[in-house]
């Protein structure tokens, strides 16, 4: 089957797969018998790419990347880096200089969750893979299995370049509307709201869009308030409304893949099906992108230059390069993503 945009079916014609819900895409993006890897990023295709490129007209870059120890406090079961630089002379070269190491978690700042960050309570990710610790120490991408982000590095795919779409809510809710909005506050921001903030902007989501929400989160980090930490402690943060309908709408409108400025990208804590305020363990978008469409999703991203570029110019579609760390088995990876104009 050929996986431009407008050739797989829509969310509730996807064909059915035995033990999961309508709506599970694999197989969809497989090809001459071998397991796609992919997912939605299939929905760039060289025509996107091309279509893309002419988004660029200033000759303007911007970096989407917050620094590396962007958060200045502990973060429970995650690692802040260490940078340490090593003298060159001092490590047995006879020349003077340096050199450094970097140890990182790579889901501390800025990243793309690949499809093997989480998993269903059946050990399986996207397209049935089900990763492991043995696996994803894997030493080689051609040995490689797992769908995990390395496998963006391929010939075939050449990394990730695309159209993409800022959905500036943080801008639009203060500046538009009346309401009072706070990235701490848990708001969900729903398909609705994603809509009526493209129409506002001028703005038109096209498949193979990278789409792109700002909530503001990550500039509160950057000047926490005795407030905001009090907020924090409750973990209701705002994001994107995690529904099976939001699901459909992103499948059906052939996203690429998603980022924010937020934490999960969905609003917390997740709701369930039953409206029930829910554990991490019930992230609805987190099951229905990585596991079930393929969509990988991108936190933490730096979004407040790029939403005062695109209100100066009025223009909030752009092209975006993404040429994640290149390491066999990498479950996550800073995004290393620019937007140019």
């Amino acid at each position: 089957m050929p996986t431009g945009p407008s050739s797989v079916p829509n969310f509730d014609d996807l064909p059915a797969v035995d033990g999961h819900p309508q709506g599970c895409a694999w197989g969809v993006f497989d090809k001459d018998g071998k397991k796609d890897h992919y997912g939605t990023l299939n929905f760039v295709t060289p025509e996107i790419v091309a279509a893309a490129a002419k988004e660029v007209t200033d000759g303007i870059s911007i970096s989407l990347n917050w620094p590396l120890n962007g958060i200045k406090f502990p973060l429970p079961g995650r690692k802040a880096p260490v940078h340490k630089p090593v003298s060159l002379r001092e490590a047995g070269m006879e020349i003077d200089g340096f050199d450094d190491e970097l140890e990182i978690n790579t889901q501390f700042s800025s990243q793309w969750d690949s499809l093997c960050h989480c998993v269903l309570p059946s050990g399986e990710t996207y397209n049935g893979f089900k990763p492991s610790i043995e696996l994803l120490q894997t030493t080689t991408t051609e040995g490689n299995e797992m769908p995990t982000i390395d496998h963006w590095h391929s010939p075939a795919k050449g990394c990730l370049v695309a159209r993409g779409v800022l959905i500036d809510f943080k801008r639009y809710i203060d500046e538009i509307t009346d309401k009072t909005y706070d990235p701490l506050d848990g708001h969900r921001i729903t398909v609705e709201e994603i809509e009526a903030v493209a129409k506002h902007q001028g703005v038109e989501i096209k498949p193979g869009d990278v789409l792109i929400v700002r909530t503001g989160y990550t500039e509160f980090l950057e000047n926490p308030t005795p407030e905001g930490f009090a907020k924090m402690a409750t973990m209701s943060l705002s994001g994107v409304h995690g529904t099976t309908e939001t699901a459909k709408w992103f499948w059906n409108k052939r996203i690429a893949a998603v980022a924010s400025d937020a934490h999960a990208f969905e609003a917390l804590p997740p709701l369930k099906e039953n409206g029930e305020v829910g554990a991490v363990s019930d992230l609805v978008l987190h099951k229905w992108f990585l596991n079930y469409f393929g969509t990988p999703i991108g936190e933490l991203w730096d979004l407040k230059a790029l939403g005062e570029y695109a209100k100066k110019k009025g223009k909030y579609s752009f092209l975006l390069t993404s040429a994640p760390l290149n390491h066999p088995g990498l479950v996550a990876s800073p995004p290393n993503a620019i937007a140019l104009f």
